[in-house]
């Protein structure tokens, strides 16, 4: 099956460069299946799973929203964050979730940044589902 190079990139650098047969993730206008030869498209992402797929396998890295970029061979997705399923720290990912339900159960005590902690909790809960993918 024909194949196409697939660059996931960070501000901190790469995080996946590989060659997959099939992307797919979740735009803001919905749910892309990205296959060799595609027409070019810029689409705006959603926190959520890259699902690359190469015959058998499937790799995961989780996104914060960012970027993707797609030409006929290649797939570039620019994310302020992402981590590969691989290397997620479920612990550091279970924590991050319970401060921002924490925080999101004190918004009404004090100020806080309501839309800032549903970002936080909507991160984390998607590291953990990503990492789970792995075991």
């Amino acid at each position: 099956m024909k194949t196409m190079k697939v660059h996931v990139v960070t501000p901190d650098g790469p995080v996946y460069d590989s060659e997959v047969e099939m992307v797919s993730t979740k735009a803001q206008t919905g749910e892309l299946g990205i296959l060799p030869g595609h027409i070019p498209m810029v689409a705006p992402l959603q926190i959520g799973a890259v699902r690359l797929m190469k015959g058998v396998n499937t790799d995961y890295v989780a996104v914060s929203g960012g970027f993707l970029e797609v030409r006929p061979d290649t797939v570039t997705i620019l994310a302020q964050t992402a981590e590969k399923s691989s290397e997620i720290d479920i612990e550091r990912a279970v924590r991050a979730k319970e401060r921002a339900e924490q925080r999101l159960r004190e918004r009404q005590q004090e100020n806080i940044d309501f839309k800032r902690a549903e970002l936080a909790l909507q991160r984390a809960i998607n590291r953990i589902s990503i990492a789970q993918r792995r075991i």
